[in-house]
């Protein structure tokens, strides 16, 4: 099974959509951003809030595919900004030792 981060790195999608994605990442702030993606209450952790935005990123991906009229680029930008700045946090966190 592949870990998260595996995940995230193996999505294809067009250079344009990633392109701007990055530019978005650049300035990522978990807060206001998590919370307007996934809603108010407690912010899951980093690994559990990318969990819930790769499941997001997949339906407005089919949307994207599928030509439905509900399809927002710049949602499906902001997502996948989100889903760069989860994995570099989850990157950067210290690891547990056992």
């Amino acid at each position: 099974m592949k870990d998260i981060l595996s995940l995230v790195s193996d999505l294809r999608r067009p250079r344009l959509l990633i392109r701007a994605a990055r530019i978005g990442a650049q300035e990522y702030q978990r807060d206001p951003h998590l919370h307007r993606i996934l809603g108010y209450g407690n912010l899951p952790r980093p690994g559990e809030a990318l969990m819930r935005l790769l499941s997001i990123e997949g339906d407005l991906d089919e949307m994207r595919h599928g030509g439905d009229a509900g399809y927002s680029v710049s949602r499906h930008v902001e997502v996948l900004s989100a889903m760069m700045g989860e994995a570099r946090l989850l990157r950067t966190a210290p690891r547990p030792t056992s």
